[in-house]
């Protein structure tokens, strides 16, 4: 299977080198989308001739990165698309074990909270509480079995990814991707990934930094994407 790997970076000069550095010891074809970063990171990225790039002039957000990298693995013809973040939450090792899963299924997705890898590891309390509330919309209106909402370790069939319309450009595009992959019946299955926080002050930005705001943005993204799939009646699950 023909793979790129693609990273979504925003002002990530501090773990780009070391995370692009293991990357290319477990990936073929890789990509870093930098969106809009005013940082070192596009100085660092020309260290890494191997490595496409796209850049984003402005900072557009994190799904708008996914969106790039899901339009690069469609026009590149590849096969398949992992995506990992560059924050140093994710293990590069496991590229291979979550991209062999796509022989199992249209969308492979981590989960920190299947297995404990480190017992010292925890995520930030509020983090923790909406991912668990955000997970049983998931399972709940949608009739899936996932235990993470929003870990950003994933694979995609290219196939999977030519179906999906994702208009979000921020944290909450997640929520889209989910709602239209059980509209279209996608198949889904989760890996477990270590749970890694090294930077627990590390923020969302804006509005979205207040907790109670995060999550009544997340419902009416949520809620909205129901609409667009024609599975309204699915949101009375939300209460």
């Amino acid at each position: 299977m023909h793979l790129l790997t693609a990273i979504p970076v925003y002002n990530e000069e501090k773990y780009l080198e070391p995370v692009l550095t293991e990357v290319l010891r477990y990936a073929g074809d890789v990509l870093v989308v930098d969106d809009g970063s005013s940082d070192r990171t596009p100085e660092l990225l020309r260290k890494f001739p191997t490595i496409q790039t796209i850049r984003h002039e402005r900072n557009r957000g994190y799904g708008a990165g996914l969106q790039s990298a899901f339009k690069a693995a469609i026009e590149g013809r590849y096969d398949g698309l992992v995506t990992l973040d560059c924050d140093g939450q994710h293990e590069p090792s496991m590229i291979p074990d979550v991209a062999a899963r796509l022989a199992d299924a249209e969308i492979v997705s981590g989960s920190r909270y299947l297995h404990v890898f480190d017992p010292s590891q925890r995520p930030p309390e509020e983090r923790r509480r909406i991912n668990v509330e955000v997970t049983r919309w998931l399972n709940e209106c949608l009739g899936l079995n996932v235990t993470d909402a929003f870990c950003g370790f994933k694979a995609y069939r290219t196939s999977a990814l030519q179906q999906f319309e994702i208009t979000d450009d921020g944290y909450a595009m997640p929520l889209q991707v989910w709602v239209q992959a059980a509209a279209r019946k996608m198949s889904v299955v989760e890996v477990a990934v270590p749970l890694i926080y090294l930077d627990e002050s590390r923020a969302f930005g804006g509005s979205l930094d207040d907790a109670a705001y995060r999550l009544a943005h997340y419902r009416k993204v949520f809620r909205e994407a129901l609409d667009r799939a024609g599975m309204s009646a699915a949101g009375e699950c939300l209460g």
